[in-house]
Protein backbone atom coordinates (compact mmCIF):
# COMPACT_ATOMS: atom_id res chain seq x y z
CA UNK A 1 0.00 0.00 0.00
CA UNK A 2 1.32 3.25 -0.84
CA UNK A 3 0.20 6.48 0.84
CA UNK A 4 0.75 9.85 -1.03
CA UNK A 5 -0.53 12.05 2.25
CA UNK A 6 3.17 11.72 3.53
CA UNK A 7 6.02 14.71 1.85
CA UNK A 8 9.77 14.85 2.16
CA UNK A 9 11.59 17.65 2.57
CA UNK A 10 14.90 16.41 0.94
CA UNK A 11 16.94 19.60 0.83
CA UNK A 12 16.85 19.83 4.86
CA UNK A 13 18.71 18.13 7.11
CA UNK A 14 17.96 15.91 10.41
CA UNK A 15 18.96 17.65 13.41
CA UNK A 16 20.04 15.08 15.59
CA UNK A 17 21.41 17.37 18.72
CA UNK A 18 17.72 18.28 19.07
CA UNK A 19 16.13 16.42 22.13
CA UNK A 20 12.88 15.18 20.98
CA UNK A 21 9.85 14.79 22.48
CA UNK A 22 8.89 11.27 23.35
CA UNK A 23 12.64 10.19 23.19
CA UNK A 24 12.96 6.57 24.53
CA UNK A 25 14.95 6.33 27.57
CA UNK A 26 17.45 3.17 27.71
CA UNK A 27 18.08 2.56 31.15
CA UNK A 28 21.87 1.23 31.84
CA UNK A 29 23.23 -0.16 34.77
CA UNK A 30 26.02 2.07 36.65
CA UNK A 31 28.66 -1.24 36.00
CA UNK A 32 28.26 -1.20 32.93
CA UNK A 33 28.59 2.44 32.26
CA UNK A 34 31.77 2.52 34.37
CA UNK A 35 33.40 -0.26 32.67
CA UNK A 36 32.72 0.13 29.35
CA UNK A 37 36.29 -0.05 27.56
CA UNK A 38 38.06 2.73 25.71
CA UNK A 39 39.22 2.44 22.03
CA UNK A 40 41.21 5.19 20.23
CA UNK A 41 38.28 5.78 17.13
CA UNK A 42 38.97 8.36 14.36
CA UNK A 43 37.03 11.61 14.99
CA UNK A 44 34.29 10.83 12.48
CA UNK A 45 33.77 7.58 13.92
CA UNK A 46 32.90 9.03 17.03
CA UNK A 47 29.35 9.81 18.21
CA UNK A 48 28.20 12.59 20.78
CA UNK A 49 26.27 10.99 24.00
CA UNK A 50 24.90 12.41 26.19
CA UNK A 51 23.75 11.30 30.19
CA UNK A 52 21.67 12.79 32.21
CA UNK A 53 21.05 12.05 36.02
CA UNK A 54 17.71 12.43 37.10
CA UNK A 55 16.45 12.46 41.12
CA UNK A 56 12.99 11.82 39.84
CA UNK A 57 11.69 9.46 37.33
CA UNK A 58 11.10 11.92 33.76
CA UNK A 59 8.21 12.27 31.88
CA UNK A 60 9.83 10.75 29.01
CA UNK A 61 10.48 7.49 31.24
CA UNK A 62 6.60 7.41 32.55
CA UNK A 63 5.77 7.86 28.22
CA UNK A 64 7.97 4.74 28.08
CA UNK A 65 6.62 3.12 30.85
CA UNK A 66 2.52 3.47 29.28
CA UNK A 67 4.14 2.12 26.15
CA UNK A 68 4.65 -0.98 27.73
CA UNK A 69 8.53 -0.79 28.57
CA UNK A 70 9.66 -1.83 32.09
CA UNK A 71 10.61 0.83 33.70
CA UNK A 72 12.76 -1.11 36.23
CA UNK A 73 15.64 -3.30 35.81
CA UNK A 74 15.03 -7.01 36.72
CA UNK A 75 17.24 -6.76 39.62
CA UNK A 76 15.77 -3.16 40.77
CA UNK A 77 18.99 -1.36 40.49
CA UNK A 78 17.26 1.81 38.12
CA UNK A 79 14.89 3.53 40.81
CA UNK A 80 17.36 6.42 41.86
CA UNK A 81 19.93 5.42 39.96
CA UNK A 82 21.34 8.10 36.86
CA UNK A 83 19.46 7.02 33.22
CA UNK A 84 21.26 6.86 29.99
CA UNK A 85 19.64 8.32 27.09
CA UNK A 86 20.33 7.29 23.76
CA UNK A 87 21.07 9.79 21.01
CA UNK A 88 22.52 7.57 18.65
CA UNK A 89 20.72 7.43 15.17
CA UNK A 90 19.00 4.89 14.68
CA UNK A 91 20.37 1.62 13.02
CA UNK A 92 23.88 2.72 14.42
CA UNK A 93 25.88 1.80 17.63
CA UNK A 94 28.78 2.78 18.88
CA UNK A 95 32.38 0.46 18.55
CA UNK A 96 32.36 0.15 22.67
CA UNK A 97 28.81 -0.24 22.91
CA UNK A 98 28.96 -3.05 20.42
CA UNK A 99 32.04 -4.96 22.23
CA UNK A 100 30.62 -4.56 25.41
CA UNK A 101 27.53 -6.57 24.64
CA UNK A 102 29.14 -9.23 22.86
CA UNK A 103 31.65 -9.43 25.70
CA UNK A 104 34.67 -9.67 23.03
CA UNK A 105 37.49 -11.27 23.82
CA UNK A 106 40.36 -12.24 21.36
CA UNK A 107 43.44 -14.07 23.34
CA UNK A 108 44.67 -16.67 20.90
CA UNK A 109 46.88 -15.61 17.84
CA UNK A 110 46.09 -17.86 14.78
CA UNK A 111 49.60 -17.68 13.50
CA UNK A 112 52.95 -16.51 14.22
CA UNK A 113 52.74 -13.00 12.75
CA UNK A 114 49.55 -12.28 15.47
CA UNK A 115 51.17 -14.07 18.37
CA UNK A 116 54.74 -12.13 17.43
CA UNK A 117 52.70 -8.79 18.04
CA UNK A 118 52.47 -9.71 22.01
CA UNK A 119 55.36 -10.05 24.44
CA UNK A 120 53.52 -12.44 26.61
CA UNK A 121 53.36 -15.03 23.18
CA UNK A 122 57.14 -14.31 22.54
CA UNK A 123 57.51 -15.21 25.78
CA UNK A 124 55.86 -18.80 25.62
CA UNK A 125 57.96 -19.16 22.29
CA UNK A 126 60.73 -19.21 23.76
CA UNK A 127 59.68 -21.35 27.19
CA UNK A 128 58.22 -23.95 24.61
CA UNK A 129 62.24 -23.80 22.39
CA UNK A 130 63.89 -23.81 26.11
CA UNK A 131 62.23 -26.99 27.49
CA UNK A 132 63.19 -28.33 23.56
CA UNK A 133 66.48 -27.54 24.10
CA UNK A 134 66.69 -28.87 27.90
CA UNK A 135 65.06 -32.44 26.56
CA UNK A 136 68.41 -32.49 23.94
CA UNK A 137 65.53 -32.89 21.10
CA UNK A 138 67.18 -32.16 18.40
CA UNK A 139 70.60 -30.89 16.55
CA UNK A 140 71.37 -27.97 13.93
CA UNK A 141 72.92 -30.43 10.70
CA UNK A 142 72.97 -29.73 7.41
CA UNK A 143 70.27 -30.32 4.78
CA UNK A 144 70.66 -33.72 3.74
CA UNK A 145 69.40 -34.09 0.11
CA UNK A 146 68.01 -37.25 0.18
CA UNK A 147 65.95 -36.79 3.20
CA UNK A 148 62.42 -35.76 3.36
CA UNK A 149 62.03 -32.32 5.37
CA UNK A 150 58.83 -32.39 7.90
CA UNK A 151 57.89 -28.40 8.03
CA UNK A 152 56.85 -27.43 11.74
CA UNK A 153 54.28 -24.76 12.97
CA UNK A 154 53.20 -22.64 16.16
CA UNK A 155 49.90 -23.80 18.00
CA UNK A 156 48.83 -21.45 20.83
CA UNK A 157 46.70 -22.15 23.64
CA UNK A 158 45.18 -19.92 26.39
CA UNK A 159 44.47 -21.97 29.74
CA UNK A 160 42.40 -20.41 32.09
CA UNK A 161 41.60 -20.38 35.53
CA UNK A 162 38.01 -21.82 36.77
CA UNK A 163 36.66 -17.80 37.27
CA UNK A 164 37.66 -16.97 33.59
CA UNK A 165 40.81 -15.11 34.06
CA UNK A 166 44.15 -16.34 32.09
CA UNK A 167 46.14 -18.39 33.75
CA UNK A 168 48.89 -18.69 31.34
CA UNK A 169 49.57 -18.56 27.64
CA UNK A 170 50.73 -21.94 25.99
CA UNK A 171 52.68 -22.38 22.69
CA UNK A 172 53.19 -25.61 21.00
CA UNK A 173 55.78 -26.55 18.71
CA UNK A 174 54.00 -29.18 16.34
CA UNK A 175 55.68 -31.22 13.36
CA UNK A 176 53.31 -31.33 10.19
CA UNK A 177 52.74 -35.33 10.74
CA UNK A 178 50.52 -35.27 7.85
CA UNK A 179 53.07 -35.34 5.71
CA UNK A 180 54.88 -38.05 7.01
CA UNK A 181 55.20 -41.61 5.20
CA UNK A 182 55.33 -45.25 6.09
CA UNK A 183 58.31 -47.06 6.17
CA UNK A 184 60.33 -43.58 5.39
CA UNK A 185 59.71 -41.38 8.44
CA UNK A 186 57.90 -43.40 11.15
CA UNK A 187 56.92 -47.55 11.16
CA UNK A 188 55.22 -47.93 14.70
CA UNK A 189 52.92 -45.45 15.99
CA UNK A 190 50.64 -47.97 18.60
CA UNK A 191 50.43 -46.22 21.98
CA UNK A 192 48.27 -48.21 24.93
CA UNK A 193 46.09 -45.97 27.40
CA UNK A 194 45.01 -47.11 30.30
CA UNK A 195 41.26 -48.38 30.14
CA UNK A 196 38.46 -46.48 32.35
CA UNK A 197 37.37 -50.02 33.88
CA UNK A 198 40.70 -50.41 34.85
CA UNK A 199 40.66 -46.61 36.36
CA UNK A 200 37.70 -47.66 38.45
CA UNK A 201 38.48 -50.73 39.35
CA UNK A 202 42.04 -48.92 41.17
CA UNK A 203 39.81 -46.47 42.66
CA UNK A 204 37.36 -49.41 43.87
CA UNK A 205 40.22 -50.90 45.49
CA UNK A 206 41.91 -47.74 47.05
CA UNK A 207 38.67 -47.21 48.67
CA UNK A 208 38.43 -50.68 50.05
CA UNK A 209 41.74 -50.28 51.55
CA UNK A 210 41.25 -46.89 52.42
CA UNK A 211 44.05 -45.44 50.30
CA UNK A 212 44.10 -42.21 49.05
CA UNK A 213 44.49 -41.49 45.39
CA UNK A 214 47.40 -39.33 43.92
CA UNK A 215 47.82 -37.29 40.51
CA UNK A 216 50.91 -36.75 38.31
CA UNK A 217 51.07 -34.68 35.17
CA UNK A 218 54.62 -34.71 32.81
CA UNK A 219 55.23 -31.25 31.14
CA UNK A 220 55.54 -32.16 27.52
CA UNK A 221 55.27 -35.76 27.53
CA UNK A 222 56.16 -36.29 24.16
CA UNK A 223 59.35 -34.42 24.12
CA UNK A 224 60.55 -37.53 25.99
CA UNK A 225 60.54 -40.23 23.81
CA UNK A 226 63.55 -41.15 21.45
CA UNK A 227 63.01 -41.63 17.99
CA UNK A 228 64.45 -44.75 16.28
CA UNK A 229 63.93 -43.22 12.92
CA UNK A 230 65.95 -40.39 11.07
CA UNK A 231 63.86 -37.59 11.42
CA UNK A 232 64.62 -33.81 10.07
CA UNK A 233 62.33 -30.70 10.33
CA UNK A 234 62.89 -26.86 9.32
CA UNK A 235 63.62 -24.59 11.51
CA UNK A 236 60.62 -22.96 13.48
CA UNK A 237 59.16 -19.90 11.86
CA UNK A 238 60.83 -16.65 14.13
CA UNK A 239 63.81 -18.33 15.46
CA UNK A 240 65.60 -19.14 12.70
CA UNK A 241 69.47 -19.36 13.37
CA UNK A 242 71.52 -16.35 12.04
CA UNK A 243 73.62 -17.81 8.88
CA UNK A 244 72.57 -20.37 9.29
CA UNK A 245 69.27 -20.70 7.28
CA UNK A 246 69.69 -23.31 5.01
CA UNK A 247 70.36 -25.66 8.28
CA UNK A 248 67.57 -27.82 9.95
CA UNK A 249 67.04 -29.75 12.78
CA UNK A 250 67.71 -33.82 13.23
CA UNK A 251 65.59 -34.99 15.78
CA UNK A 252 66.67 -37.35 18.64
CA UNK A 253 63.44 -36.99 20.70
CA UNK A 254 59.96 -36.94 19.14
CA UNK A 255 57.92 -33.94 18.84
CA UNK A 256 54.13 -32.83 18.81
CA UNK A 257 52.77 -33.83 15.86
CA UNK A 258 54.90 -36.82 14.98
CA UNK A 259 53.10 -39.65 14.09
CA UNK A 260 55.53 -42.17 16.31
CA UNK A 261 55.51 -39.39 18.82
CA UNK A 262 52.93 -41.52 20.97
CA UNK A 263 54.78 -44.70 20.86
CA UNK A 264 58.11 -43.32 21.39
CA UNK A 265 56.65 -41.41 24.60
CA UNK A 266 55.75 -45.24 25.79
CA UNK A 267 58.23 -46.94 24.99
CA UNK A 268 60.54 -44.33 27.34
CA UNK A 269 57.92 -45.00 30.13
CA UNK A 270 57.72 -48.49 29.89
CA UNK A 271 61.33 -49.03 30.15
CA UNK A 272 61.93 -46.23 33.34
CA UNK A 273 59.47 -48.42 34.89
CA UNK A 274 60.73 -51.47 34.48
CA UNK A 275 64.84 -49.94 35.76
CA UNK A 276 62.60 -48.57 38.22
CA UNK A 277 61.28 -52.45 39.82
CA UNK A 278 58.14 -51.93 38.79
CA UNK A 279 56.25 -54.88 36.75
CA UNK A 280 54.12 -54.95 34.43
CA UNK A 281 50.39 -55.95 34.38
CA UNK A 282 49.98 -59.13 31.56
CA UNK A 283 46.38 -58.20 30.71
CA UNK A 284 47.13 -54.32 31.08
CA UNK A 285 50.15 -52.85 28.95
CA UNK A 286 49.83 -49.45 31.42
CA UNK A 287 49.14 -50.92 35.04
CA UNK A 288 52.36 -51.13 36.73
CA UNK A 289 52.40 -52.73 40.41
CA UNK A 290 55.94 -52.33 42.46
CA UNK A 291 55.79 -54.53 46.14
CA UNK A 292 58.42 -54.55 48.92
CA UNK A 293 58.19 -57.19 51.61
CA UNK A 294 59.16 -54.33 54.50
CA UNK A 295 57.19 -51.37 52.69
CA UNK A 296 54.45 -52.08 50.95
CA UNK A 297 52.45 -52.12 47.49
CA UNK A 298 52.36 -48.90 44.93
CA UNK A 299 50.04 -49.27 41.95
CA UNK A 300 50.99 -47.23 39.14
CA UNK A 301 48.58 -46.40 36.39
CA UNK A 302 49.20 -44.45 33.02
CA UNK A 303 46.55 -42.77 30.46
CA UNK A 304 49.57 -40.88 28.30
CA UNK A 305 50.70 -38.25 30.06
CA UNK A 306 48.54 -38.35 33.13
CA UNK A 307 49.94 -40.55 35.56
CA UNK A 308 47.68 -41.99 38.82
CA UNK A 309 48.97 -43.65 41.60
CA UNK A 310 48.32 -45.50 44.67
CA UNK A 311 49.74 -47.44 47.66
CA UNK A 312 50.27 -48.86 51.28
CA UNK A 313 52.82 -46.89 52.10
CA UNK A 314 53.59 -43.03 52.38
CA UNK A 315 57.29 -43.77 51.80
CA UNK A 316 56.48 -45.66 48.53
CA UNK A 317 54.60 -43.04 47.38
CA UNK A 318 57.03 -40.16 48.37
CA UNK A 319 59.60 -42.20 47.14
CA UNK A 320 58.24 -42.57 43.81
CA UNK A 321 56.52 -38.89 43.61
CA UNK A 322 60.26 -37.59 43.97
CA UNK A 323 62.13 -40.37 41.50
CA UNK A 324 59.49 -39.34 38.89
CA UNK A 325 60.66 -35.58 39.26
CA UNK A 326 64.40 -36.12 38.72
CA UNK A 327 64.04 -37.65 35.65
CA UNK A 328 61.05 -35.59 33.99
CA UNK A 329 59.55 -32.46 34.26
CA UNK A 330 56.57 -33.10 36.44
CA UNK A 331 53.64 -31.32 37.71
CA UNK A 332 52.25 -32.30 41.26
CA UNK A 333 48.64 -32.01 41.05
CA UNK A 334 48.02 -33.51 44.26
CA UNK A 335 44.77 -35.91 45.39
CA UNK A 336 43.28 -37.32 42.50
CA UNK A 337 40.22 -34.73 41.55
CA UNK A 338 39.63 -35.17 37.89
CA UNK A 339 40.66 -37.51 35.36
CA UNK A 340 39.10 -38.51 31.57
CA UNK A 341 36.47 -36.15 32.44
CA UNK A 342 35.49 -37.61 35.58
CA UNK A 343 35.06 -35.90 39.01
CA UNK A 344 36.79 -37.74 41.62
CA UNK A 345 35.95 -36.13 45.64
CA UNK A 346 37.94 -38.42 48.05
CA UNK A 347 36.80 -38.15 51.80
CA UNK A 348 37.86 -39.87 54.91
CA UNK A 349 34.53 -41.83 54.34
CA UNK A 350 34.28 -42.45 50.56
CA UNK A 351 35.74 -42.00 46.90
CA UNK A 352 32.85 -40.25 44.69
CA UNK A 353 32.97 -40.31 41.11
CA UNK A 354 30.31 -38.12 39.19
CA UNK A 355 30.82 -36.88 35.02
CA UNK A 356 28.06 -33.47 36.30
CA UNK A 357 30.11 -30.88 33.98
CA UNK A 358 30.45 -33.28 31.14
CA UNK A 359 26.61 -34.02 31.80
CA UNK A 360 25.58 -30.48 31.63
CA UNK A 361 27.91 -29.95 28.37
CA UNK A 362 26.22 -32.42 26.74
CA UNK A 363 22.48 -31.47 27.48
CA UNK A 364 23.71 -27.68 26.66
CA UNK A 365 25.14 -28.87 22.88
CA UNK A 366 22.36 -30.69 22.02
CA UNK A 367 19.92 -27.66 22.84
CA UNK A 368 18.07 -28.82 26.40
CA UNK A 369 19.76 -26.49 28.77
CA UNK A 370 17.20 -25.90 31.10
CA UNK A 371 14.27 -28.09 30.38
CA UNK A 372 11.74 -30.06 31.98
CA UNK A 373 13.17 -33.09 33.77
CA UNK A 374 11.48 -36.43 34.12
CA UNK A 375 11.55 -39.02 36.35
CA UNK A 376 12.76 -41.94 34.39
CA UNK A 377 14.99 -42.70 31.50
CA UNK A 378 12.35 -44.54 29.26
CA UNK A 379 8.55 -44.52 29.68
CA UNK A 380 7.32 -47.84 31.71
CA UNK A 381 7.57 -50.42 29.00
CA UNK A 382 8.98 -48.58 26.62
CA UNK A 383 9.29 -50.21 23.38
CA UNK A 384 11.37 -49.68 20.14
CA UNK A 385 11.62 -51.04 16.90
CA UNK A 386 13.47 -50.56 13.86
CA UNK A 387 10.34 -49.27 11.50
CA UNK A 388 7.67 -47.53 13.90
CA UNK A 389 6.42 -45.71 11.13
CA UNK A 390 7.68 -41.90 11.76
CA UNK A 391 9.86 -40.04 10.43
CA UNK A 392 13.68 -40.02 9.43
CA UNK A 393 15.54 -38.32 12.35
CA UNK A 394 18.85 -36.67 11.84
CA UNK A 395 21.38 -39.85 11.87
CA UNK A 396 24.28 -37.59 12.79
CA UNK A 397 22.91 -35.61 15.80
CA UNK A 398 21.20 -39.20 17.16
CA UNK A 399 24.62 -40.90 17.03
CA UNK A 400 26.38 -37.96 18.90
CA UNK A 401 23.51 -38.30 21.72
CA UNK A 402 23.83 -42.08 21.71
CA UNK A 403 27.53 -41.75 21.91
CA UNK A 404 27.66 -39.11 24.88
CA UNK A 405 24.95 -41.06 26.71
CA UNK A 406 27.31 -43.91 26.50
CA UNK A 407 30.17 -42.12 28.02
CA UNK A 408 28.06 -41.03 30.58
CA UNK A 409 27.39 -44.80 32.03
CA UNK A 410 31.17 -44.55 33.27
CA UNK A 411 29.64 -42.66 36.92
CA UNK A 412 26.03 -43.52 35.28
CA UNK A 413 24.89 -47.29 35.33
CA UNK A 414 21.06 -45.95 35.94
CA UNK A 415 21.23 -44.82 32.29
CA UNK A 416 23.40 -48.16 30.85
CA UNK A 417 20.24 -50.02 29.91
CA UNK A 418 18.31 -46.70 28.01
CA UNK A 419 21.78 -45.98 26.12
CA UNK A 420 22.15 -49.60 24.89
CA UNK A 421 18.92 -49.85 23.88
CA UNK A 422 19.23 -46.74 22.06
CA UNK A 423 22.50 -48.16 20.72
CA UNK A 424 20.94 -50.42 18.85
CA UNK A 425 19.66 -47.90 15.92
CA UNK A 426 22.56 -45.72 15.21
CA UNK A 427 21.37 -46.47 11.50
CA UNK A 428 18.42 -45.02 9.75
CA UNK A 429 16.87 -43.75 13.44
CA UNK A 430 13.57 -42.50 13.20
CA UNK A 431 11.83 -39.59 15.36
CA UNK A 432 10.51 -41.62 17.96
CA UNK A 433 14.22 -42.98 18.50
CA UNK A 434 15.27 -39.08 18.66
CA UNK A 435 12.51 -38.55 21.46
CA UNK A 436 13.61 -41.15 23.39
CA UNK A 437 17.15 -40.16 23.31
CA UNK A 438 16.64 -37.15 24.26
CA UNK A 439 13.86 -38.13 27.27
CA UNK A 440 17.29 -39.59 28.79
CA UNK A 441 19.12 -36.37 28.52
CA UNK A 442 16.20 -35.15 30.33
CA UNK A 443 16.15 -37.57 33.02
CA UNK A 444 19.83 -36.64 33.31
CA UNK A 445 19.45 -32.76 33.63
CA UNK A 446 17.06 -33.61 36.72
CA UNK A 447 20.13 -36.37 38.36
CA UNK A 448 23.36 -34.00 37.58
CA UNK A 449 24.51 -35.06 41.26
CA UNK A 450 24.56 -38.65 40.54
CA UNK A 451 27.33 -40.42 40.75
CA UNK A 452 29.48 -43.52 42.31
CA UNK A 453 30.17 -43.65 45.47
CA UNK A 454 32.72 -46.41 46.93
CA UNK A 455 32.47 -46.49 50.57
CA UNK A 456 36.10 -46.82 52.48
CA UNK A 457 36.40 -49.69 54.34
CA UNK A 458 34.37 -52.18 53.35
CA UNK A 459 35.05 -55.89 53.01
CA UNK A 460 35.84 -57.17 49.78
CA UNK A 461 33.03 -59.49 48.44
CA UNK A 462 32.64 -61.06 44.95
CA UNK A 463 29.37 -60.85 43.86
CA UNK A 464 27.92 -62.78 40.48
CA UNK A 465 24.72 -62.01 38.62
CA UNK A 466 22.98 -64.08 36.12
CA UNK A 467 19.90 -63.89 33.83
CA UNK A 468 16.91 -65.32 35.71
CA UNK A 469 16.48 -67.53 32.36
Amino acid sequence: MLSRDVKFDEESLWKWDNVQEGEIVVPMPAERQNCEPSLDLDSSLQMDAETFVQDEPSQDLDMSTQMGESSTLQDGRLNGSSQAFDHTPKKWRSVNEIMAQCNMCFVEPENFEDANLDESWRNAMKAELEMIEKNNTWILVDRPFDKPIIGVKWVYKTKLNLDGSVQKNKARLVAKGYSQKPGIDYNETFAPVARLDTIRTLIALAAQKDWNMYQLDVKSAFLNGVLKEEVYVEQPQGFVQKNEEIKVYKLNKALYGLKQAPRAWYDEIDSYFNKAGFKKSPSEATLYIKTDEGSGILIVSLYVDDIVYTGSCGEMLEEFKNDMMKHYEMTDLGLLYHFLGMGVVQTDKFIFLHQKKYAMKVIDRFGLKGCKSVATPLVANERLCKEDGSEMADESEYRQIVGSLLYLTATRPDIMFASSLLARFMHNPTRKHMGTAKRVLRYVQGTLEYGVEYKKGMAATLIGYCDSD
